[in-house]
């Protein structure tokens, strides 16, 4: 197992650089970049003084360069303007929106983004695990078709329309606003108890709104795998040799149904953050969602280039928790590992 993971872990840096070279390209796709749109505003108004300034901002971080050697300055393994010095080397580059250096613009966001896709999926998992199995186990009962046409709801109301809805009926019920990960009088204040007890509380209508589309996909996938496995001989076999209806379901049909649920995992991450730009916008959460909006429609190339690396990142973390999940449950997926080595 332990040579597994370090297979693994050592598979996930060549994927990470071609990740990263991907999404250089992406962000350099549109023609000019953010000092260049604003050398264009400022010649428009005849401003002569700014646009030497940004001409002396686009040598010092290197724009005036060509693709491949700003992609290796912004990665840090080619000398720049100041030396080796990027992402290798722990500089996250220049948000030129913000004016002022990237890890101080998503770094207050970056530890509550991964707190609620963690919070997120975790209930995606541990709401639609047993109503899966009840569907399943249960096909065409009132329970069933409960539940089917729960999960066809969730799949059909935008998660941004919940969101208002839930504020609404929050507001009009309970007097409460549950916009935002805290309460107002902990923003840009030190963590705290009382400040972590505030983020548990604002987290439930977001993590709900979120992950009802992922439940409602992952219920219907569950039942769906579930019910092959149900279906086929050996568990047949194992009926008519008096196996309990229990002991039937949990020693193979639910082990093997489990393997794509569980590798949707490293899949769940990148679509929890890509659908949560608009609820985050909504629901006004401190996420990185409407920073890297806000990035891409102002071409902060630096800004937005790392952010949808930390994403990367944050998936090929998912995949690996996946994998090793599915390792220990399916002694199949060990034994093809061991042996293509």
């Amino acid at each position: 197992m332990l040579q597994y993971i370090a297979r693994r872990i050592l598979a996930m840096i060549p994927t990470l650089f071609v990740i990263s070279f991907l999404t250089f390209f992406i962000i350099e796709l549109p023609a000019g970049d953010y000092i260049s749109n604003q050398i264009a505003a400022l010649k428009s108004t005849g401003e002569s003084s700014s646009v030497a300034k940004l001409e002396f901002l686009r040598k010092e971080f290197a724009l005036d360069r060509p693709f491949f050697e700003r992609y290796l300055i912004w990665v840090g393994v080619w000398p720049g303007p100041h030396g080796f010095d990027g992402l290798i080397q722990g500089n996250w580059g220049w948000s030129f929106e913000f004016d002022k250096p990237v890890s101080d613009v998503v770094g207050p966001t970056l530890p509550l983004t991964v707190l609620l896709n963690f919070a997120t999926i975790l209930f995606v998992y541990i709401v639609s695990f047993p109503i899966g199995i009840y569907s399943a186990t249960r096909q065409y009962s009132w329970g069933d078709y409960g539940f089917t046409l729960l999960g066809y709801f969730g799949l059909a109301v935008p998660n941004f329309l919940l969101g208002l809805i839930l504020l609404y009926l929050f507001n009009r019920w309970f007097g409460l606003s549950v916009g935002g990960l805290m309460a107002p009088e902990y923003i840009d204040q030190p963590w705290s108890f009382n400040k972590g007890l505030s983020i548990l509380a604002h987290l439930i209508v977001p993590t709900i709104v979120i992950g009802t589309s992922g439940t409602a996909a992952m219920i219907r996938r569950l039942r769906a795998n579930l019910l092959d496995e149900l279906h086929k001989q050996y568990v047949t076999t194992g009926r008519a040799k008096g196996l309990s209806e229990r002991k039937l379901l949990t020693k193979y049909p639910l082990r093997m149904a489990l393997n794509p649920f569980i590798a949707d995992i490293g899949n769940l991450i990148p679509s929890m953050v890509s659908g949560s730009v608009i609820v985050s916008v909504v629901l006004n959460l401190p996420t990185v969602g409407p920073v890297l909006l806000s990035a891409l429609q102002s071409q902060d190339q630096f800004l937005s280039g790392f952010i949808l690396l930390f994403v990367a990142v944050l998936t090929l973390f998912g995949m690996l928790v996946s994998d090793l999940l599915l390792a220990v449950l399916d002694p199949r997926i060990r034994l093809g590992g061991r042996a293509s080595s």
